[in-house]
């Protein structure tokens, strides 16, 4: 499956197909998708939802989808990274530090149903997204405060609708000491602190994951394995207790020459000479 890549915080792409330009894919940002005019069904998840005029779907980086346009359809794409929401922080009201946008958007029953907007939510709707639109001429459109709180609107609206529908809110499956009991269980094993493989105990997408966990801990998810890994090594040297083989043996390193190489890469010192 095609995953697209975006390297602008936020782009709003406006236009209108007879025929959707993309297969079943997936990306590394989000995207708010909202239906001017048109009808036909969106394919997310392997779910299919048939949408129309003045439809708005959401779309995080753990999802695949596609449209099949049964009548020409205009769409505006709102797609926006990590660090679109994260960067504004002083901007940003309580409510949104707790319930963030990114956490609305990986929303799974959002993906398995229309939202049911009613008036005057749908005309708000409907203005909000011309006004971004209508904004999007400018250069940095990312950097301004105006589309900001557009944007953080549509979320307002997404739960108000979810609230009417009695939809309840599923929330991120894990949370922050979930993921550090996580890693000090398993940092012993080299293969299950694997990106890939936390990330799929999750439920959830590598590169959100990453992503996550950087803007959760300022530091990179890498780093605080090797980090804490180094920490425990230190204290096995130490405590005199172990022989550098077994300690070698208990991190999953394939021999000593590998723990060595890797401890002095990051303490500037063999494991022999930190003991003494």
């Amino acid at each position: 499956m095609k995953k697209l890549s975006q390297f602008e915080t936020l782009v709003i792409d406006e236009f209108e197909e007879e025929k959707f330009r993309l297969p079943c894919h997936g990306h590394t940002y989000y995207e708010l998708i909202y239906i001017i005019k048109g009808e036909g069904m969106h394919h997310i998840n392997h779910n299919v939802i048939p949408y129309k005029d003045g439809d708005l779907f959401t779309v995080s980086p753990n999802d695949e989808h596609y449209f099949d346009i049964h009548s020409s359809t205009r769409f505006v794409f709102i797609k926006f990274t990590d660090s679109y929401f994260s960067s504004k922080k002083n901007l940003a009201t309580d409510d949104l530090l707790l319930n963030t946008p990114e956490n609305i958007m990986r929303e799974r029953l959002l993906k398995e149903t229309v939202l049911n907007l009613d008036e005057p939510c749908r005309t708000i709707l409907k203005n909000t997204v011309a006004n971004i639109t209508a904004y999007n001429c400018r250069k940095d459109v990312s950097a301004s405060p105006i589309v900001f709180y557009q944007i953080l609107s549509i979320f307002g609206l997404i739960k108000e609708a979810m609230k009417s529908m009695e939809l309840p809110p599923q929330g991120c499956n894990f949370d922050n000491k979930q993921i550090i009991a996580y890693i000090h269980q398993n940092v012993y094993d080299p293969t299950m602190v694997q990106i890939k493989v936390i990330a799929a105990h999750f439920s959830i997408a590598p590169s959100y994951f990453s992503a996550y966990f950087k803007r959760n801990f300022d530091m990179t998810y890498r780093d605080y394995i090797n980090n804490l890994r180094t920490q425990l090594i230190e204290k096995r040297i130490t405590g005199r207790n172990m022989p550098i083989k077994q300690i070698a043996h208990e991190f999953g390193f394939t021999d000593e020459s590998h723990l060595s190489n890797y401890f002095k890469k990051r303490k500037n010192i063999k494991p022999s000479d930190f003991g003494k």
